[in-house]
């Protein structure tokens, strides 16, 4: 296992039951009270995935102003009130990735895309941009690489701009038998609630033992929507939901 296990979604095949009575504890940090998620779609490859890329902004449009969202309240705090996001938009970048993306790489693709293309969202404190990596591509972390170590993860940069990275899942420890759609739904959803309440890793709610409200219930799994999503854990009932 990497360095930085709070941040990312393991592999199907490295998913354990809690060590301990799990207990998220608020650290003081910010939380994105109204997430509005941004996409990439990274490389020319998705033009072959047209279908997916529909199906992936109707996810979110869906996702963010969904009953997942509503579970999420119970986390808001004195100054930062959990509620319904948006999508802000989503665009195909045509260049290509290199076949080994790190993650210097994927804070930098942000910066310069903010900076110079108008078609993408300005950053707000509560913006989430999400970076979808096409078939082939792999993304490093902390000496780990995903499909070997992990299937996603989420960070920021500063403090103040707020990613995740999902990586086509291309490998059977991301999918388990599972269509793409439904892979990336799962390992996305759990990117949001996390980076929803612990935006800054550590930083918001968290367990010692047990890392993030997504880490706790990797792999568990509803219907919601029509789509496949993440269980996540809850304070007030003690379990996944």
């Amino acid at each position: 296992m990497i360095a930085s296990p709070v941040k990312i979604v393991p592999l199907r095949t490295e998913a354990l039951a809690p060590v301990a009575q799990p207990r998220l504890t608020y650290r003081g940090g910010p939380l994105l009270t109204a997430v509005e998620t941004f996409l990439f779609f990274w490389g020319e490859a998705w033009q072959q995935q047209a279908d997916l890329m529909e199906r992936m902004s109707g996810f979110f449009d869906y996702v963010v102003a969904s009953p997942l969202i509503d579970q999420l309240t119970e986390y808001s705090v004195q100054d930062f009130t959990i509620g319904h996001g948006s999508r802000s938009g989503a665009i195909t970048l045509r260049t290509s990735p290199p076949t080994e993306v790190a993650d210097a790489d994927i804070q930098r693709l942000i910066q310069d895309e903010i900076a110079s293309d108008p078609a993408v969202a300005q950053p707000t404190p509560n913006s989430l941009y999400y970076v979808f990596l096409p078939p082939g591509v792999t993304a490093g972390l902390d000496g780990g690489s995903s499909c070997v170590n992990f299937c996603g993860y989420h960070d920021h940069i500063d403090g103040k701009l707020f990613y995740a990275v999902m990586p086509y899942p291309d490998c059977g420890g991301c999918t388990s038998g599972m269509s793409a759609l439904d892979a990336l739904t799962t390992s996305s959803s759990h990117e949001l609630c996390e980076a929803i309440t612990d935006p800054i890793p550590g930083q918001g709610w968290y367990d010692d033992q047990n890392a993030e409200i997504g880490d706790i219930c990797a792999w568990q799994t509803k219907q919601l929507g029509g789509y496949a999503v993440q269980l996540e854990w809850s304070n007030r009932e003690g379990r996944c939901v």
